[in-house]
């Protein structure tokens, strides 16, 4: 009797054991995606309050009132400001995608070539201003954010780099129409043109036109008057 009440026992326990084991990756699983839901809160709080006052205006104490946590979870999350402007930096441009250069590369004049990328490279500025705005503000003087944001610098440049690909200009304007096609695709150069009241068509008009006149001009005497190929 006394031997049949021990092996119940470690049967119960064998059981209870087995049970265990089975819960702990559900235990597991469900801790790391609480983890992972705070994580986004932060970041979509973060996100907010750049938009909404810009990252030199951000503090941790926003950052956690607006997430719902502690001061300390968002330091566990992200140890300093680098960390958490990667991480904000990826999320915005995941749900915002910037212009894909696609869209206008395989168009031969490079005229129309440049005015549909600024096109669509305005349109992008205009519906995002405020989050653009703010962060490139703040960017030159907070050091971890320029880092964060030089991806879209990258970006601009890769853009005007290739639309001077399409260009069939003389090696004396060369310099000038890189000139020109870098000041097009800035978002401060769209912020200048939106203010002076310039509507969305006629700024890559513009622009387009500004560098039609430059690939065009007559090459100053002396110079070789070879064309440009980027």
């Amino acid at each position: 009797m006394a031997e049949r009440n021990l092996l119940s026992r470690d049967n119960k326990h064998r059981c209870l054991a087995n049970v265990k084991k089975k819960r702990r990756p559900y235990v597991l699983q469900a801790r790391n995606q609480r983890r992972a839901e705070t994580r986004q809160r932060i970041v979509d709080a973060t996100v907010a309050l750049h938009e909404e006052v810009g990252p030199s205006r951000t503090t941790i104490s926003a950052i956690a009132e607006r997430a719902g946590v502690e001061r300390l979870t968002v330091y566990r999350h992200f140890p300093d400001e680098a960390a958490i402007f990667r991480a904000c930096s990826g999320c915005w441009l995941e749900r915002n995608p910037v212009p894909d250069p696609a869209t206008w590369s395989h168009l031969a004049q490079p005229a129309e070539r440049m005015r549909t990328a600024v096109h669509l490279l305005y349109a992008y500025y205009s519906r995002n201003r405020q989050m653009l705005g703010r962060v490139l503000r703040d960017a030159d003087e907070m050091p971890a954010l320029a880092e964060a944001a030089a991806g879209f610098s990258d970006y601009t440049r890769a853009i005007a780099d290739g639309l001077l690909t399409a260009w069939n200009a003389p090696t004396s304007h060369h310099d000038a129409l890189r000139a020109v096609l870098h000041h097009a695709v800035r978002f401060s150069t769209w912020a200048s043109l939106e203010a002076a009241g310039v509507n969305d068509a006629a700024k890559s008009h513009l622009l387009a036109a500004w560098a039609v006149a430059i690939s065009t001009e007559a090459p100053p005497a002396g110079s070789s008057g070879q064309p440009v190929r980027g």
